[in-house]
């Protein structure tokens, strides 16, 4: 293990939120630490805000009262580079702006030794364009924490192009030795957390686009159906609607505006209207004093039906088949249907009325007459709430039939329009390739994808736990379905995700 001396000295230049947690983690797992900040006053106004912060540990029996004091002893605030000579380790947790960080660590580099570490939090920046500004690049590693740094266990370190392995190895034995759960990755457009996680946002926005489902009910959808801790709409009101469009944009510019990581623009009136979220009081929902907070939609109780006719192989949702029988409400099985060329399989439930009920494919339920399509739940038994969607040709009477057996399974049932692939199924497909072409390309193994995006963004499991539990084509056929009926490019499936799904099938085919 190649992790930092405890008795080596921390430094952490810029004393704002982030750069106060990621001194109070160096301080608490037992490094001398030394906070500068360009302001004046700022890195000593910093330091008692540390020490508060250890108060409350020590209140919440988090921090032993002598280890608060010895933790405050080691910190110091400095009033110039020059008092970060010696350390080991120099973090930087300034403005996101290329030119500040470079000229930044260019000074650094003046007053430490050529043996010490040189991290940046960049969240959005390039770490190799960083990196190409210094006299010895290659000690230069991202350390990307997330906010509350004190609190989030994940820690991205990231390697640009010059980096040397011996830098990312020391970086990464010291996040783990600081308690932190860290994972490695190359220099990407968004690292591997801000990378994977747009299709989040970006299938929440395109359906409110769409005028598919408000705000409320797809939030409701991806918690309560989905497992997602919030939802994408409450998510960027927390985060800031100007720093997650910013992120986006960053993203999207980095590569080359690709399709698949097009900003919204309706998040984009939101931003030039001022309703950041909570900070400014209005966001997607309205945080003020005696503002109504929307109600998801949600259907009024219905009948269930008597029985309910399964028709082929239900995949993802064959718990449903056990769920309906429990019920009370009678199974017949019609055996199993050859899959359709070039489309989705034809598994699917027929009412008593003669509708069809299926699970979300990439399909409309405008092309399928009188149908109703149901939303992917992660895990039926858990979830609380489904989606439906109807179509043009679809009877009211099919609608009712459906709305009453979800309701007789337990789940609150919300109605959207005829959006294709719904809400849960398109975003978890599309996470789960944009995590297949990062994985394609070298930016991380798939583990650390998955460790990245439980942890970083409580997401319910990983891209690839997703999978094994979904089907290796699941995702793969899904997109193609909604490239079809979206020719922009944002859907399509990647070649890494291609080649995954199709590889596959060559394997299960060959003799044995």
């Amino acid at each position: 293990m190649t992790a930092l001396d405890l008795n080596s000295p921390v430094a952490v230049v810029g004393a704002g939120t982030m750069g106060q947690g990621i001194a109070q983690v160096a301080l608490v797992a037992g490094h001398p630490v030394r906070l500068y900040d360009t302001v004046p006053g700022r890195a000593r106004e910093a330091a008692g805000t540390i020490g508060a912060r250890l108060d409350r540990l020590v209140e919440k029996g988090r921090l032993a009262v002598g280890e608060r004091d010895a933790a405050r002893s080691r910190l110091e605030a400095v009033e110039d580079l020059a008092g970060l000579a010696g350390c080991a380790l120099v973090a930087e947790a300034v403005v996101e702006r290329l030119d500040v960080k470079q000229e930044l660590l260019r000074a650094v580099e003046d007053v430490v030794g050529d043996d010490c570490l040189l991290a940046t939090n960049t969240s959005s920046l390039s770490v190799t364009a960083i990196g190409g500004a210094l006299r010895v690049p290659g000690r230069l590693v991202g350390l990307h924490f997330f906010n509350p740094a004190p609190l989030l266990p994940l820690v991205e370190v990231v390697s640009g192009s010059a980096t040397d392995v011996s830098s990312a190895t020391r970086a990464y034995d010291t996040a783990r030795a600081w308690g932190k759960t860290p994972v490695s990755c190359a220099d990407t457009p968004g690292f591997l957390v801000n990378r994977i996680a747009r299709p989040f946002y970006a299938e929440a926005f395109a359906v409110f686009e769409s005028r598919g489902a408000g705000p409320a009910t797809v939030d409701a959808v991806l918690r309560e159906c989905g497992g997602f801790r919030m939802g994408a709409f409450e998510l960027t009101d927390l985060i800031g609607q100007d720093v997650n469009e910013s992120v986006t944009h960053s993203v999207w510019r980095s590569f080359f505006q690709d399709a698949r990581f097009a900003p919204s623009l309706a998040q984009r009136r939101l931003v030039e209207s001022g309703r950041l979220g909570r900070k400014s009081g209005q966001g997607w929902y309205d945080y003020r004093d005696g503002a109504e907070h929307p109600e998801p939609h949600t259907a009024g109780p219905a009948d269930p039906p008597p029985y309910l006719v399964v028709h082929g192989d239900q995949g993802p949702a064959a718990e449903l088949v056990a769920m309906v029988r429990e019920a009370g409400i009678e199974v017949r099985e019609a055996g199993i249907e050859v899959r359709e060329g070039g489309e989705p399989g034809n598994a699917r439930f027929v009412l008593p009325g003669g509708g069809d009920l299926c699970l979300a494919d990439g399909r409309t339920c405008a092309e399928s007459g009188d149908a109703v399509r149901f939303d992917l739940a992660l895990d039926y038994r858990r979830a609380t709430r489904v989606a439906l969607s109807a179509g043009q040709g679809t009877r009211p009477a099919t609608l009712r039939e459906a709305t009453g057996l979800f309701q007789a399974l337990g789940k609150k049932v919300s109605v959207i329009g005829d959006v294709p692939g719904m809400i849960v199924a398109r975003t978890v497909a599309r996470i789960i390739d944009l995590a297949h072409e990062a994985v394609a390309q070298g930016v991380a193994t798939a583990e650390d994808v998955d460790t990245a995006m439980r942890l970083g963004v409580n997401y319910p499991a990983g891209p690839f736990e997703w999978e094994r539990s979904l089907g290796r084509r699941w995702a793969h056929d899904l997109l193609c379905a909604l490239r079809l009926r979206d020719p922009s490019g944002r859907c399509a499936p990647s070649l890494a995700l291609h080649l995954h799904a199709h590889a596959s099938d060559q394997r299960e085919d060959r003799p044995s």
